[in-house]
């Protein structure tokens, strides 16, 4: 009699040997009682799976009853649920870092759309070699990436078409849903090989060249109805660019595409006439009645470039929720972008474009404080904004002064607005002052605040303590100079029950006093997750300090972050880790043993 193992064992290696000679699976198979079928179900590889699960003898693979392995038609019995706990299963082993960053409905879908992509990324590498002039279809396909699909005991015997490119694109396109593409991708033979996808988004890079945007504008037709968000990265933008992709995104009968999520970052605008490349993606998005985000990013616009796209949207009747305009702050030639705000007269009446926006980011836009008075008045157009980054603008004190009556507005209206970036903006400790004074009136407390790398002093120490009391969940304090006196100081304020999540606290040289402050942290704030108390200059006798917290605290956290500090890693600090766990993952992250413990100098 063979024993249940061994009968699984001999169905695997059945199914497997079947499909690589092409066979039809063995009736057998689908006549497993359940508990059986279903090991079977969780040892196949991936190949063997997929051809399992395709010639399922059962219009609704919901319809097989695991009690009893007959066919009950009208009786849900989770059938589909066992093949997409395999399916995540294969997933997790072939990408264990993408797990937590999908959440798929259709893990089968999801793991051949990251293998056909795994596919293209590997023949791009050979089609960008200079030696390369054939098809993108016949580049073959490295054994690595055939054996985690299942073709692991046989190479030899693979016939050339399972090795090619073309192969996979035509088997697995169909569960294509987003790409990401270079530009050697970008030709007319990826619209044949890509013919079953139906994109719905698709990430373009490096487009240098009109013969790319012919290729591109193929494969985008090919697409339009089920196209959504387009991204371009690192591309050479031109008027005739901008309308080659508009023309081919149109939707027949109509100049409107319906193209929601539409990014160009980290791109060069190069236009003999500047005017006219302005009006090209003016022109793209007025006719995107259906845009709801927008991101230009680190794309050199000037002053008159910006104030054209900004007067489109205004006029646009599309509903934008995001729109980001950071990283134009480059030090070139060119004008900046800041200034652009001085053009509109924000006093005349609502925009009704912009009262759908929820999130905007203004950050390295280079914004003096004179454009910050005029974005308050752009702000209150916003009465939806939730979240509002100016990062890495030398506003100074007078900048943020010019947002207070914003903000006293917002606290009448019960603004919705819950994230706020100011890192780097040049403040002083008397400004920032003013401003959480504004902020402690908001009828609806702040989720997240960032106020690193601004030199407020561990003056600020008293300011921060009273914003506590509004119940503040992310606070990001890095970099802000609050030295020994200024966690002192702190440690004083904490009350009882402070409703902090997450804290970063890091590269503020507070030695010593940044762990008292911490200890006396984690066990008043009960809902702290994570913090961040790296470079604080803190000696080893902190560990113990911190340790002692987390005994007696009852928290929920996660993880507390004490790298680059002036101790060295010891066999001893193992029992902490050990002793200290979240999911079976160590709390504590401290100073590696092999890394050199250098304090952080944040010195200019």
């Amino acid at each position: 009699m063979v024993d249940v193992p061994s009968l699984v064992s001999l169905s695997i290696d059945a199914v497997k040997r079947d499909f690589l000679r092409g066979d039809d699976l063995l009736p057998h198979v689908y006549e497993l009682p359940p508990e059986l079928f279903n090991s079977l179900v969780e040892c196949l590889p991936p190949l063997a799976l997929q051809k399992l699960q395709s010639e399922m003898p059962f219009k609704n693979y919901d319809d097989y009853d695991l009690s009893s392995g007959d066919l009950k038609i009208g009786k849900k019995r989770g059938r589909n649920g066992n093949f997409d706990t395999a399916w995540k299963a294969l997933f997790k082993s072939r990408w264990p870092d993408h797990v937590e960053r999908v959440q798929p409905l259709d893990w089968q879908q999801i793991y051949w759309e990251y293998h056909v992509q795994d596919c293209l990324d590997e023949a791009a590498e050979v089609a960008l070699l200079p030696s390369f002039s054939g098809c993108l279809g016949e580049i073959q396909i490295l054994e690595s990436i055939l054996q985690h699909i299942g073709y692991a005991d046989d190479m030899s015997n693979l016939t050339s078409d399972y090795l090619k490119l073309s192969y996979h694109c035509q088997q697995f396109g169909c569960y294509v849903r987003r790409l990401r593409l270079q530009n050697v991708h970008c030709v007319l033979e990826s619209c044949r090989l890509l013919r079953n996808s139906n994109l719905q988004s698709v990430v373009v890079r490096c487009i240098r060249s009109m013969e790319h945007v012919d290729g591109l504008c193929k494969l985008l037709n090919q697409n339009s109805r089920t196209l959504t968000s387009l991204e371009f990265v690192h591309c050479k933008i031109t008027s005739s660019f901008m309308d080659a992709i508009c023309g081919s995104l149109y939707m027949s009968g109509a100049e409107t595409h319906q193209i929601q999520h539409f990014s160009i970052s980290s791109s060069s605008f190069h236009e003999m006439d500047p005017v006219s490349l302005a009006h090209s993606l003016a022109s793209f998005l007025l006719s995107g009645r259906s845009l709801r985000s927008l991101k230009l990013r680190d794309n050199h616009l000037d002053c008159i470039f910006a104030r054209r796209i900004f007067s489109t949207i205004l006029d646009a009747s599309s509903s934008l929720t995001s729109l980001d305009l950071s990283g134009n702050n480059h030090l070139s030639f060119i004008p900046q972008i800041a200034g652009w705000l001085s053009n509109f007269n924000w006093r005349s009446g609502v925009t009704k474009s912009l009262q759908s926006l929820r999130i905007l980011n203004l950050g390295g836009s280079n914004l003096q404080k004179d454009d910050a008075g005029n974005l308050r008045y752009a702000l209150v157009q916003m009465p939806s904004l939730e979240i509002l980054d100016l990062s890495d603008n030398p506003m100074e004190d007078d900048g943020v002064r010019s947002l207070i009556p914003y903000f006293a507005e917002a606290s009448k209206s019960c603004s919705p607005l819950t994230d706020l970036n100011l890192e780097n903006c040049e403040l002083s400790c008397d400004g920032l002052a003013q401003l959480l004074d504004a902020l402690s009136t908001l009828a609806k407390p702040l989720n997240y605040l960032s106020l690193a790398h601004n030199v407020l002093g561990s003056q600020v120490a008293e300011a921060l303590g009273k914003f506590w009391g509004t119940s503040i969940q992310i606070l990001n304090l890095e970099g802000i100079g609050l030295g020994p006196s200024g966690f002192q100081k702190l440690e004083d304020i904490i009350t009882e029950n402070v409703k902090l999540v997450e804290i970063n606290i890091s590269k503020n040289r507070g030695g010593i006093e940044t762990a008292k402050f911490l200890s006396k942290l984690i066990v008043h704030a009960p809902k702290l997750v994570a913090v961040n108390a790296a470079y604080n200059l803190m000696p080893e006798e902190s560990l113990p300090l911190i340790c002692s917290a987390l005994k007696i605290s009852k928290g929920h956290l996660e993880k507390v972050d004490l790298t680059g500090n002036l101790w060295d890693y010891r066999p001893s600090h193992d029992a902490m880790l050990a002793e200290f766990q979240h999911n079976g993952r160590p709390i504590l992250i401290l100073p590696s043993s092999v890394a050199l413990n250098v304090p952080y100098d944040d010195d200019p």
